[in-house]
């Protein structure tokens, strides 16, 4: 009977595992293949390892793991091919602190649990210690045995009070270095030269306002003529101008993502708005860009007005964020057949 019992019960916990692989899987829109499987197995079987906090941190806010995110936590994964941006924004950086990141976790639970073990053997060496001088006190006698069970004894407290304070210390370390893979990753979805968020953190954002029911708008925007810029000025003036005019559009769309995209491109993703709201940003955005006048830094010359075109379109229901991507980019395109410095809707 109470192996029957026994049996029940873990069958019991076994179809619970199942059916919580099966919502991960179903949540993160990942094919219930045997590798996906086994990585989703490995996170819900052992909630509180470093893989499944990795895995808690990088999909906090709704955000969904992407194929790469799963290759670049170990995981053998052999479901088609991943997008161009993965490729080119989620390389060996992210895969790097991703990693170093599992293994500082680990290392941290091993330095914690050996704190805990050591603190406690070093309680029972004392009280032993403790207990022995009492004995000796009690009998009146002198012991070279016990003497030198005794030296031995303190000897070991000794060594274990300094076990805990090197174990202390790299507890410290090691949170110290969380933090600093905690501020890399951050850096992995930003922009180096403007500080705005880079192309994987739209991606990232996009999916989970998706996954959240939210109504989008993409703008696609560039520079007009900006190859110009860096052929007369060279290319420390046209990253002045790039900085300043992904400024300008975070300040003028503030409340919604603006990213870089990469070269003169830039993105705004619009949520919440509909298209009248968010072509009147967008269009207070590129005024407020051709109204700035430029200045070369080392001669106080202007440089004349920068203007920019985009293409703003809305998301579909259930359309990837390339998707609206290519279609806003090809209103922007029709932007700059139509003579540039406007926004074309679609």
């Amino acid at each position: 009977m109470a192996s029957a019992a026994r049996a029940d019960s873990t069958g019991t916990l076994s179809r619970r595992l199942f059916a919580r692989i099966g919502e991960f899987l179903e949540d993160q829109r990942l094919d219930p293949d045997p590798a996906n499987y086994a990585f989703a197995h490995a996170i819900l079987n052992h909630p509180d390892g470093p893989l499944a906090r990795t895995v808690a941190r990088l999909t906090d806010g709704g955000v969904r793991l992407t194929l790469k995110d799963i290759e670049t936590l170990g995981c053998d994964v052999s479901t088609g091919s991943t997008s161009a941006a993965d490729s080119e924004q989620g390389g060996g950086a992210e895969a790097l602190v991703a990693r170093t990141q599992m293994q500082v976790e680990g290392f941290e639970d091993v330095v914690q649990g050996l704190r805990a073990h050591t603190q406690g053997f070093g309680r029972d060496l004392a009280a032993g210690a403790d207990a022995l001088r009492r004995s000796r006190a009690d009998a009146g006698a002198s012991d070279d045995a016990l003497d030198e069970v005794a030296r031995i004894t303190a000897a070991m407290v000794e060594r274990v009070h300094v076990a805990e304070t090197e174990l202390e210390r790299a507890t410290r370390e090691t949170a110290e270095l969380r933090e600093k893979l905690e501020e890399a990753r951050d850096n992995a979805r930003r922009d180096p030269l403007t500080d705005l968020p880079n192309r994987r953190a739209f991606e990232e954002a996009f999916d989970a306002k998706t996954a959240a029911g939210e109504t989008l708008w993409l703008a696609v925007c560039d520079v007009d003529h900006f190859k110009s810029v860096n052929d007369r000025f060279g290319h420390a003036v046209g990253d002045r101008v790039l900085k300043a005019i992904g400024s300008e559009l975070a300040r003028t769309c503030e409340g919604h993502l603006v990213a870089r995209y990469g070269g003169e491109e830039f993105i705004v993703l619009f949520s919440g708005f509909d298209g009248a709201a968010a072509r009147s940003m967008l269009e207070n955005a590129r005024c407020a860009i051709e109204a700035k006048r430029y200045k070369l830094r080392e001669t106080d010359a202007p440089l004349g007005a920068v203007t920019v075109s985009a293409g703003l379109a809305l998301a579909a229901s259930g359309e990837s964020a390339r998707g609206v991507f290519q279609r806003a980019d090809a209103l922007l395109y029709k932007a700059k057949s139509d003579g540039r410095n406007c926004v074309r809707v679609g």
